[in-house]
């Protein structure tokens, strides 16, 4: 158990993070789980019972020093780090030109800065560990829509997904970006419905995510985006 890899996922404690975490835990890697809500990281812990190689963290993406502290506790729990998912985001489902700014800042510090951080705290750990980090984008975040300020923060993740691989490759860390499409998930909690059409399930996104994790060593792949079969955008 002390030689299996490692993964720390953000937002882990429900929807894809959750999905994706069951999966590595599954398949024999421990796992660290963080997340702003105590009372959801314990429930999560205890739906698996608790098993030993699972880590809940209570805390921000979007604090420098609550991520640093979550890679350090994974460190000193596991011995090692392998693979970083950055998944914790949210939408306020408005426009820039109909939408309430005041909800704006913390999206656009989690959605961008939370990604950028974890990568930054954990980097020196990847290295060691000839690693993988893991962006959730969206395909918001490749396809323009009007006024969609959720899709200006994930065209930001697109492009630091890029940026990063650009500067850790040479450290033997690979960077792979996963855009997923519309997805069955509490993200929608907050838009008051799921939106019409074809969803992914957080299972299936979850199953795209660990395969890239699974890549052999050596090979990079670089963007995935994955839509549920009839969405047309």
């Amino acid at each position: 158990m002390t030689d299996s890899p490692v993964a720390l996922i953000t937002g882990g404690g429900s929807g894809i993070g959750a999905a994706v975490a069951r999966r590595l835990l599954d398949a024999g890697h421990r796992v660290t789980v963080t997340g702003r809500g105590e009372d959801r990281l314990r429930a999560f812990a205890e739906e698996l019972g608790r098993p030993q190689g699972l880590l809940t963290v209570v805390g921000n993406a979007a604090e420098y020093d609550q991520v640093r502290a979550a890679v350090e506790l994974t460190l000193k729990e596991f011995g090692r780090l392998d693979t970083v998912v950055a998944n914790a985001g949210f939408a306020t489902h408005d426009t820039v030109a109909g939408g309430d700014p005041a909800g704006w800042s913390e999206m656009v510090l989690t959605n961008v800065l939370g990604p950028a951080l974890l990568i930054r705290a954990s980097i020196d750990a990847l290295k060691e560990t000839r690693g993988r980090i893991v962006l959730v984008g969206s395909v918001a975040g490749h396809v323009h829509t009007p006024g969609n300020i959720y899709g200006a923060t994930k065209w930001a993740v697109t492009g630091l997904a890029e940026n990063a691989r650009r500067e850790v490759t040479e450290f033997g860390v690979g960077v792979t970006l996963i855009s997923p499409g519309r997805v069955e998930t509490p993200f929608w909690d907050s838009y008051g419905s799921l939106p019409p059409g074809h969803l992914l399930t957080a299972d299936q996104l979850a199953e795209s995510i660990v395969w890239a994790i699974g890549q052999p060593s050596g090979v990079d792949v670089n963007t995935v985006v994955v839509r549920p079969i009839g969405q047309p955008n």
